[in-house]
């Protein structure tokens, strides 16, 4: 860009190199024409071309406020049950909590969310993470009877804290969902919950169905146990209303990695100058004759 003076001083130069005495030659002959700014704009579109600039689009901001969530979801045989619907009684229990699991996350714009499913054995679904997006289409992915028939809680929590391990949030929490009661996994529940209080997580337990259907002493006593709060849901109305409930949590704050989206825009200055050449030699020589 330095460069941009010499579209005037130089040529000025050069006239006065070849006619010494150029005050006594007529003015209008030797006159500095409009050409070096129209020059002077092509060289200057052509170097900003040539230096490549670009945009950088940050896709997920550097302080994001909310917490580190995983829901542990049941997927036994028993949720496969109708009847938890009333305006649907066909629907399953498993299918209502998929479709309030989808509204809850729609509104966790600053949450890290994993998602745990366990039957007969636990297993992450998906890590902590940002990509609400994509956590939806592994939402849409689960189904009754993915990790098998029977009811292993405590695998579940300790799938759930595993999740967590990698979290740097301080405020870390769980939302279990089962509609019945331990009956399988190699981690017994009290195991899960001394884990659970030692790392500080809280674990937010939900009853799904009748009290009967689940041990709800014990869900209370694995809520009391962490510092949160147990709920019951013996209808689809009720679910709703716990996860409206959930949707107050206290955020905290955490730190995201930053992606960045690179987009070159070196074509508009190059356009420019196309644009300048071809309307001088279009109709700047016409001029001229």
């Amino acid at each position: 860009m330095l460069l941009l003076p010499c579209f005037w001083r130089c040529p000025a130069g050069v006239v006065k190199l070849y006619f010494p005495k150029i005050l006594l030659l007529p003015a209008s002959r030797f006159s500095l024409s409009k050409e070096p700014l129209l020059y002077a704009s092509v060289y200057l579109f052509a170097v900003t071309a040539l230096a490549s600039p670009v945009t950088y689009d940050r896709l997920a901001a550097s302080e994001r406020h909310g917490r580190d969530l995983v829901l542990a979801l049941d997927t036994s045989g028993s949720m496969a049950e109708s009847g938890f619907d009333r305006e649907h009684p066909m629907r399953r229990k498993f299918d209502v909590v998929i479709s309030l699991v989808k509204s809850f996350l729609k509104n966790r714009h600053d949450d890290n969310i994993g998602l745990v499913l366990f039957g007969s054995f636990a297993f992450a679904a998906s890590p902590v993470t940002y990509d609400l997006a994509a956590l939806q289409e592994i939402v849409d992915t689960a189904d009754v009877g993915v990790a098998g028939q029977s009811t292993a809680i405590g695998e579940g929590i300790d799938q759930a804290l595993r999740a967590l391990s990698f979290s740097h949030a301080k405020k870390k929490v769980i939302v279990l969902m089962t509609d019945g009661y331990q009956n399988a996994g190699s981690v017994s529940i009290k195991e899960a919950v001394e884990k659970a209080k030692r790392r500080g997580v809280k674990i937010y337990t939900i009853g799904i169905g009748k009290p009967k259907d689940y041990d709800a002493k014990l869900l209370k006593k694995i809520a009391d146990e962490t510092g949160a709060k147990s709920f019951s849901a013996a209808n689809a109305e009720d679910l709703k209303e716990v996860f409206e409930e959930l949707d107050s949590l206290e955020p905290s704050p955490i730190r995201s990695h930053t992606m960045i989206n690179r987009r070159p825009l070196y074509q508009w200055p190059l356009l420019g100058a196309m644009i300048l050449l071809i309307g001088y030699l279009s109709f700047g020589g016409r001029v001229r004759r």
